[in-house]
């Protein structure tokens, strides 16, 4: 079907042509530009086929064409005639793109288009060889050559050109797709590492329930309460059995964990992720947030899930903290061998007697019309995966009022290593 295709574009762009020389025999049309197009888009089609069914579709098309415009006059072997030279174009075209069909993707655009020209330049002597071999006519023009040349080298790289402009735009609309799919899956890897962080805190929390439980049933025991302790030992098996869902839970989060992570990310790539989600996040709440940054040291690091989580958390929430108008400031600088970054906004503060709690697990501020407390990941835990990732987190005392900023400092050492 494809062949067929390139063969019927072909015989009808032919139809829209110049005439160079005397007469209709030879005539430089837009079906050869056609041609060469169809073939560089469509690299699988075998090239030497191509040329011969879209070589014996323009002679039938003409033909038929022919047959149609001067139906009295019209004789089948003179139009096949007439328009022989112009099949044998195609197939020589075809046999000498097939020469360079494999390095195609090779060439430099300048270098394709001089080997497409010169393909050119030849298949059409050929034609025009063939053209004088079946009339008896003189095979060589004044300035022949030169015309045919120019053709072809203006021909060739008009098409190349054109060519080149569809991949360029193709291969932008792939590496958008590819941001947009790499954007998406640092946002599931962030919200899955935050889901494993807890779920690991809770499996450590099941374990000592469960270690308490057994020994207050050993207690029971030797206190000869026998019901109490076989309903102790009871409630000790069933928060066992929810020990062991957890952890089949957590492999499967693992597994899916380590299968959408990508290999590293700058520093610079982490803040310009985090600052995108944002921004939209923001827009979302109908605020006018005002994003600031400043990378003073990058490198590429393997813990940017972590880091991610962390930023991506502290900046949703300097966001949320701004009532209608604000900025939101995110800087990372080296000092003393440790990474500082810093998350600051000009939102609406936090209150003075807050402030020694805000690290506390179940703390928040933030609650909804209804008056029920945020699900999002609260402020303890952002500060358990800093000290899980060896760093530590604090709030910096502000220096104007209704400012907040808070401070995390890793190692470079340790964010450096296993990259």
């Amino acid at each position: 079907m494809q062949l067929a295709l390139l063969a019927i574009v072909t015989a009808i762009a032919g139809e829209f042509k110049v005439t160079p020389f005397s007469g209709e025999l030879f005539r430089i049309g837009l079906g050869s530009s056609a041609f060469l197009l169809c073939l560089l888009l469509m690299r699988q089609l075998p090239y030497v086929r191509a040329g011969i069914m879209t070589g014996i579709t323009v002679l039938l098309f003409r033909t038929t064409m022919d047959s149609m415009t001067s139906f009295e006059t019209f004789s089948l072997i003179g139009s096949l005639q007439d328009h022989f030279s112009a099949a044998l174009y195609y197939i020589a075209f075809a046999l000498g793109m097939s020469l360079i069909q494999g390095r195609l993707s090779e060439f430099h655009p300048f270098l394709l288009g001089g080997c497409v020209a010169c393909i050119d330049f030849i298949s059409n002597e050929i034609e025009l060889l063939a053209r004088s071999l079946l009339f008896d006519l003189t095979y060589f023009y004044t300035g022949q050559w030169v015309l045919i040349g120019a053709t072809a080298v203006v021909r060739s790289f008009f098409v190349v050109g054109l060519y080149s402009s569809i991949m360029i735009s193709q291969m932008r609309a792939l590496h958008l797709e590819q941001q947009k799919r790499m954007e998406q899956m640092l946002s599931v890897s962030s919200g899955l590492y935050g889901e494993v962080f807890y779920l690991r805190k809770s499996m450590d929390t099941i374990e000592r329930i469960t270690a308490q439980s057994h020994d207050l049933y050993g207690k029971l025991m030797e206190a000869g309460e026998k019901e109490s302790s076989r309903s102790m030992l009871q409630i000790t098996q069933q928060i066992h059995e929810v020990k062991k869902d957890s952890q089949r839970i957590l492999a499967g989060l693992l597994k899916l964990f380590d299968r959408e992570t990508a290999s590293d990310m700058t520093l610079s790539e982490i803040v310009d992720f985090v600052i995108k989600s944002n921004r939209k996040y923001g827009q979302m709440l109908k605020k006018e947030v005002e994003f600031e940054s400043s990378v003073g040291t990058d490198y590429v690091t393997a813990h940017f899930i972590p880091l991610i989580t962390v930023l991506n958390n502290l900046v949703s929430n300097a966001v949320e903290a701004i009532e209608k108008k604000g900025k939101v400031g995110v800087r990372i600088y080296e000092q003393g061998g440790k990474t500082v970054m810093t998350v600051s906004d000009t939102g609406i503060g936090i209150a003075e007697q807050d402030k020694s709690m805000i690290f506390e697990p179940g703390f928040t501020t933030k609650f909804n019309q209804d008056g029920y407390a945020a699900t999002g990941i609260g402020l303890s835990h952002v500060r358990d995966i800093v000290h899980s990732t060896g760093g530590t987190i604090w709030l910096q005392s502000a220096e104007r009022a209704g400012e907040t900023t808070f401070v995390v400092v890793f190692s470079t050492d340790m964010l450096k290593k296993g990259v």
